[in-house]
C-alpha cells in the first residue's frame, strides 16, 4: 500500500532502494570505499607503478595507499610483483569486468540513446553491425514526421553504400576492409562510390572526422549520418546513426546533426565498456 504524507499518497519507492536514494551529497558516501576506488581506476590507467609513484601522483600518503592495495589485494583486485616492487590490476578485475559484459545486451542499451538522438535531431535513429560482409540493422527508433527512413530490424544493406557500414570499414585493418572490398562495387544510385580508389579516400576521410556521410548512395532522396561504436578492446563493433529525407538532412543540418551522432554513439561505446578514439582533425 502507498503510505500517507500530508493527506496525499506518497510516490512508492522502488524495492532495494533505501528511502534517501536519490541523496547523493557527502552523508551518504562512504569516503574510505570512494578513496579506494580512485585508487584502483587510476592503477587501471597507469599499470605498473611503485607505491611512492602512485602515492604521489594522487597526492595520497603512502600509508593510506599502501592499506587500500593491501585490501584489493586481499579480493584479487591487485597485486603486487615483489621483484619489480611495483603494483599492477589484478586478474579479479577481469573476471568481475567480464560478467557486467555478459550482462549488457547491444541493443538493449542501445535503445534509450536511440530515442534520444530521435529526440534531439527529430530524425529515423538506427543502430546495425557488420554481418557477413553487410549491415544488419539491429533497432529503430522511428520519427514523429511523416516521410521518414525506414529499416526494420534484420534489414540488409550494402556495406560501401550505407552510413553504418562505411563508418565500420573506416575502421577495419587493412587485411579486412581489402576483404570487405574486393568485390565488385555495386552502383544503386547515380551517387553511389564505385570506384576503389573513391572509397577509400572517402573512408580516410571518415576516420579522420569520426563520422561518416550517405549521400544518397542507396535510396535517392535519404541522406544518412553515422559514427561507429567501439567495444573495450577499441574495436567498432556496431554503428548508430540518423536518417531522413534529404529536404531535412540537409547539407547545412551535416555539421550539427553529425555532433549529436557523434555523442550517441560515444555514449553507446561508454555504455558497453568502450570508448571512442577522437576525431583526427
Amino acid at each position: 500500500m502507498e503510505s500517507q504524507e500530508n493527506g496525499r499518497a506518497a510516490p512508492r519507492r522502488a524495492r532495494g532502494r533505501p528511502r534517501d536514494w536519490d541523496d547523493k551529497t557527502a552523508q551518504n558516501t562512504i569516503k574510505s570505499l570512494d578513496r579506494a576506488m580512485e585508487v584502483f581506476e587510476y592503477l587501471s590507467e597507469a599499470q605498473g607503478k611503485a607505491l611512492g609513484a602512485i602515492s604521489a601522483e594522487m597526492g595520497q600518503s603512502p600509508a593510506t595507499v599502501y592499506r587500500i592495495l593491501v585490501t584489493l589485494e586481499g579480493r584479487g583486485l591487485v597485486e603486487f610483483d615483489p621483484v619489480e616492487q611495483i603494483w599492477h590490476i589484478g586478474p579479479r578485475a577481469f573476471v568481475i569486468g567480464a560478467r557486467f559484459l555478459r550482462r549488457s545486451s547491444l541493443v538493449e542499451r542501445a535503445q534509450p540513446i536511440l530515442r534520444q538522438l530521435m529526440e534531439a535531431t527529430g530524425e529515423t535513429a538506427n543502430l546495425g553491425v557488420e554481418k557477413e560482409g553487410a549491415v544488419l540493422f539491429l533497432s529503430q527508433v522511428e520519427t514523429h514526421a511523416s516521410i521518414r527512413a525506414f529499416f526494420p530490424p534484420g534489414t540488409l544493406s550494402p556495406l560501401h553504400a550505407s552510413g553504418i557500414g562505411k563508418a565500420l570499414l573506416a575502421e577495419m585493418d587493412a587485411p579486412r576492409l581489402r576483404r570487405m572490398t574486393g568485390g565488385r562495387l555495386e552502383a544503386f544510385t547515380e551517387h553511389t562510390i564505385t570506384d576503389p580508389t573513391a572509397l577509400m579516400a572517402d573512408l580516410a576521410a571518415i576516420r579522420a572526422r569520426g563520422y561518416s556521410v550517405d549521400e544518397q548512395e542507396r535510396n535517392l532522396g535519404m541522406r544518412c549520418i553515422a559514427a561507429p561504436v567501439f567495444d573495450l578492446s577499441q574495436v567498432a563493433v556496431a554503428g548508430i546513426s540518423v536518417s531522413g529525407p534529404t529536404s531535412r538532412v540537409s547539407p547545412e543540418n551535416i555539421e550539427s546533426l553529425s555532433a549529436h551522432v557523434r555523442e550517441a554513439a560515444g555514449a553507446l561505446s561508454h555504455a558497453i565498456g568502450g570508448e571512442v578514439t577522437p576525431p583526427q582533425s
